[in-house]
């Protein structure tokens, strides 16, 4: 009986052994998962906040788009017509008084 009772102290060491060594596998792969885990919620984060920062440049767009629409829409009218004959070539209207500033000499 003592041969089968060195087979049981040997299988009982080597029990021991490969049970600490599957935890030891266990504990790198659950490292390996947090650590991808963290990984993956910083880049998260970042999507989020890219995201929201995509979104508030659509909507200054869109507000963009719609002034650009208005401005359009108002260079059709007569009061443009007017506005840019005056600024740009000087043109007055008929029976208008026009004041200019003296220039000063020195």
């Amino acid at each position: 009986m003592k041969g089968s009772e060195k087979k049981n102290r040997k299988r009982a060491g080597s029990d021991h052994l490969g049970m600490a060594a599957v935890a030891l596998v266990v504990l790198f792969l659950l490292g390996t998962v947090i650590m991808k885990s963290r990984e993956l919620e910083e880049r998260l984060a970042y999507y989020v906040d890219r995201t929201a920062s995509l979104d508030e440049e659509i909507q200054r767009e869109y507000q963009r788009k719609t002034e650009i629409a208005n401005l359009k829409q108002y260079m059709t009218t007569d009061e443009y017509a007017e506005e840019v004959a005056r600024s740009r070539l000087g043109l007055v209207k008929e029976n208008e008084i026009v004041f200019q500033e003296a220039k000063e000499t020195h």
